[in-house]
């Protein structure tokens, strides 16, 4: 059974000196899905939510890659919020985990490797249809 413990921050190995920071991740390494899609979130009101969804299979890590946002994870049973502030924090996001994205800052941009190409039978898009989902032991 998927439990929000399962989501875990990571901080992303980064290289500092007087020319600016670099973050990066590599797959194998950092994270152990191969990266089969990237896409990013960005221009979010601050009052919008983004996700509302839960995947069946899919694995994830969320960057903020720009300002700031509240990840909420709810399992089910348990509930969560992951403040992700900085470019070189991560989330690494497992399937079965509902979550929501809140109180995005005016330069917030979420930068998303997915260990999958899209595919909406892998969503589960109402909260009601995810506890049910829960209920039923998260059949795939």
């Amino acid at each position: 059974m998927a439990h929000i413990s399962d989501c875990r921050s990571v901080e992303l190995r980064t290289v500092y000196d007087h020319r600016g920071s670099i973050s990066f991740v590599e797959s194998g390494r950092d994270f152990e899905f191969p990266v089969k899609r990237v896409y990013w979130t960005y221009d979010v009101p601050s009052r919008a939510s983004r996700a509302g969804h839960a995947h069946r299979k899919l694995l994830q890590l969320y960057i903020a890659i720009s300002g700031s946002f509240d990840v909420h994870l709810d399992d089910g049973v348990n509930q969560s919020v992951i403040a992700l502030r900085h470019p070189n924090e991560g989330l690494l996001m497992s399937p079965g985990i509902w979550r929501e994205l809140r109180n995005f800052s005016s330069n917030a941009c979420l930068l998303v490797l997915a260990s999958e190409h899209f595919d909406e039978d892998d969503y589960i898009r109402e909260h009601a249809a995810f506890m049910q989902w829960v209920q039923e032991g998260r059949p795939t």
